[in-house]
């Protein structure tokens, strides 16, 4: 049915849009949770994230298949929420560098013909400078890349700043 990416830097209140978007729509809501704790700082972010989240929500923890997860919630009715994709690609990133080019495409294949409405929350990360490191760099470039593609498919896209949400198209 629908795409709507949403994008924010860090604590700029997008998930918090993205969510209050999702409870507002009718049918089944999904929510494809893509961080992993990596440390015991990032296991009490999680924690609380999931205290936060409405029950509404069927969540599903998908550090790296996102195309297939969104795949099995793709019907007619469902609201998904996505959050984040630059935490997925970090995933893809440090754990399968090597076919990130095939995530990314069967990833904008599974968007190009969604039957579900589908609310991609991810993180701008493009406003600085240059990063330092290979690694660094590439995940910048993907992460707008990966931006850039999603936006040209997407229905809606909107930029949220200081939790006020500026619709871009």
């Amino acid at each position: 049915m629908s795409v709507h990416l949403i994008l924010g830097g860090a604590r700029s209140g997008k998930s918090s849009h993205a969510e209050r978007l999702a409870l507002a729509s009718q049918g089944p809501l999904h929510y494809i949770a893509t961080a992993e704790a990596g440390d015991a700082e990032m296991a009490e972010r999680l924690e609380r994230h999931q205290a936060q989240r409405s029950p509404s929500f069927k969540t599903c923890e998908c550090p790296l298949a996102l195309p297939e997860a969104l795949a099995e919630r793709d019907l007619p009715g469902n609201t998904i929420l996505v959050d984040c994709l630059t935490l997925w690609l970090s995933n893809c990133l440090l754990q399968t560098p090597e076919i990130w080019p095939d995530y990314r495409a069967r990833l904008l294949a599974q968007l190009g013909h969604t039957q579900a409405d589908i609310l991609l929350v991810s993180n701008e990360v493009g406003h600085g400078i240059v990063p330092m490191g290979e690694l660094n760099r590439r995940f910048v470039d993907e992460a707008g890349w990966l931006h850039q593609a999603i936006a040209k498919q997407a229905n809606q896209v909107t930029w949220v700043v200081a939790g006020l949400p500026q619709k871009l198209k």
